[in-house]
This record gives C-alpha cells, sequence and structure tokens, in this order.
C-alpha cells in the first residue's frame, strides 16, 4: 500500500509542468532560479559567493543550480578568489531525474580544481536545512565548514531514514550543536558574526584587503 501510495504521489508531481513551476517560484519570490552567485568585497578582500535560497522550490538543485554554482567555482579559479558557498537544503529537483544527480559529481571535480590543483580556499556555511544532494557533495567539501547554531543537518530526513532502515533516529542526532561533536564541520557561528570570522579565516590563508594589494605595487 506504501508503495503504491508513493508512485501515485511522484506521478502526479510529475504531471505538473516543471516550467510552470519554475515560472511560479520566479514570480512568487523574484529569484530566477535557487541559487545566486557573484563577487564582491569582504573587508576590503575579493571573494566569490554563492547562496541557495529554499524559498526557491526548497533550494532543490536542478541542472540550473549545479550550471550556475560551477561557472562561480570555475570563475574563482580563474581570479585566484577564496570561495564562499551558504548552503539550504539542496535536494535533487525529481522532475530532471538523472540531469539533477549530475550536477554533484560536476560541482565536485570543479572543487577539485579550485581546492587540489590550484590550492585555493573554500568555506561551505550550513544553514538550517541543509539536507540531501548539498550535503552529499559541495556542502562537505569545504576546507572550512561553518554552521549555523541549532541548523537541521543530514543526507536524509529522520522520517525518511526510519521508514528505509526501520530504525529510530534519535532525537537531536541531526542538529549541528550534535554534529558538531561528532567532527563532522569545523565551526559552529550566528549569522551576525560571520563577517567577522570569515575575514579572519581569509586573512589567516593570506588573501589580503584591495587596498593593501594596492599600496603594496610600486
Amino acid at each position: 500500500m506504501k508503495t503504491w501510495s508513493i508512485w501515485i504521489l511522484l506521478n502526479f508531481i510529475r504531471r505538473r509542468n516543471l516550467k510552470e513551476r519554475v515560472d511560479s517560484y520566479q514570480r512568487k519570490t523574484g529569484l530566477t532560479e535557487a541559487a545566486q552567485t557573484g563577487t564582491g568585497q569582504l573587508n576590503g578582500i575579493p571573494v566569490a559567493i554563492g547562496v541557495m535560497d529554499f524559498q526557491f522550490m526548497g533550494g532543490s538543485m536542478g541542472s540550473v543550480v549545479g550550471e550556475t554554482i560551477t561557472r562561480l567555482i570555475e570563475y574563482a579559479t580563474n581570479q585566484n578568489l577564496p570561495l564562499i558557498l551558504v548552503c539550504a537544503f539542496g535536494g535533487a529537483r525529481m522532475q530532471e531525474g538523472s540531469l539533477s544527480l549530475m550536477q554533484m559529481a560536476k560541482i565536485s571535480y570543479a572543487l577539485y580544481d579550485y581546492q587540489s590543483n590550484k590550492k585555493l580556499f573554500y568555506v561551505a556555511i550550513l544553514t538550517s536545512p541543509t539536507t540531501g544532494r548539498v550535503t552529499a557533495s559541495f556542502g562537505m567539501l569545504g576546507d572550512i565548514i561553518i554552521a549555523e547554531p541549532n541548523a537541521y543537518i543530514a543526507f536524509a530526513g529522520k522520517r525518511v531514514i526510519e521508514q528505509t532502515l526501520n530504525e529510530t533516529v534519535l532525537k537531536g542526532s541531526q542538529v549541528s550543536e550534535y554534529l558538531f561533536h561528532k567532527g563532522l564541520f569545523d565551526l559552529i557561528v550566528q549569522r551576525n558574526l560571520l563577517k567577522g570570522v570569515l575575514g579572519e579565516l581569509f586573512q589567516l590563508h593570506a588573501f589580503s584587503p584591495l587596498n593593501q594589494i594596492q599600496s603594496s605595487k610600486p
């Protein structure tokens, strides 16, 4: 009975036109997609940043989101910029099938070139909730991984795990404080303190403000 119910639900979802859903969220949120990227300065230090927005289809990761983040990483690689990715939810956009799943490998490969070949610095910031394909890929690949306090962080949700494995998930075991003590990430930082912490991390890794770079030139 459970399998039959899931089959009906999936077919109902598939019948809803993906383009119509995307158009609807674009009108509702004013965003073009679930990931927004750009460059800027943090305490004068040039950075590349990508932010996933839960408001747009739950921050689900489809081919557009994957391509957007990949291009940001490639730009940061070419320009030797530190990289910040702010993660939220990030389950696969099931309407795109295997194309959605392929984004995990594409982004991870771009990060491999950025981190291993160019030796650049990537900070992942995990907001609540961060789950699914983001947790299984770039959310956990940061040189430094920062979580917000009391954030819900997991690969699969409590209900999915319990129904699939027929085991009880401990209360609070998918919250950032518990996971921090298990060594899953490096820091728990409140949002209003993030700017200062990030600035210190970048300076520690020898990224300098633009005014210092310009004044040091002959």
